[in-house]
């Protein structure tokens, strides 16, 4: 997807210098108790959960909601929130310069309607990956904090998966 208006209007003013960004995350689990991550063409083709920007008048849950719609056309169920986090492994630099401090919610899914089919804009591949396999993808420093997070709440919050 194209910048929003939103963020577009503050491009125009600002250029590449860093913005502080409020976003979202989600943790998305099949029954088998792996993790949705996406491969991002805006971040020199790495992977991570997916999610994006939260615009201004929007809950973030709705953000959520919106962007994995928007990115893969599916919808989720959300069970809770893992946590919030920011701070300098949160920073990215895009490929066309822009730099972005991300203060992200991140939210334990699972699927209620669709199947996981990247946009080919802004994703161009998914997989769903158990901790050893989302540890041998390349990506963004956050994950590092996240991804474990992620699988730690799976564990606590929803069924044991299927075998």
């Amino acid at each position: 997807m194209p910048l929003s208006d939103y963020l577009a209007s503050l491009r125009a003013r600002i250029g590449s210098d860093l913005l502080m960004l409020p976003s979202v995350t989600a943790c998305v689990f099949d029954d088998e108790g792996r993790m949705l991550v996406a491969r991002h063409t805006e971040m020199s083709n790495l992977w991570c959960p997916p999610g994006g920007i939260v615009e201004p008048d929007e809950a973030p849950g709705e953000a959520l909601v919106r962007e994995l719609r928007e990115e893969l056309g599916l919808g989720v169920r959300l069970h809770g929130l893992i946590g919030a986090y920011g701070g300098p492994t949160f920073r990215t630099t895009y490929l066309n310069g822009d730099q972005v401090a991300y203060v992200i919610s991140v939210y334990g899914c699972t699927v209620a309607d669709g199947h996981a089919e990247p946009d080919g804009v802004e994703l161009a591949e998914v997989r769903w990956v158990h901790p050893a396999e989302a540890a041998a993808l390349p990506m963004p420093p956050w994950t590092s904090v996240v991804v474990p997070d992620g699988f730690a709440w799976r564990d606590a919050a929803l069924p044991a998966p299927a075998l």
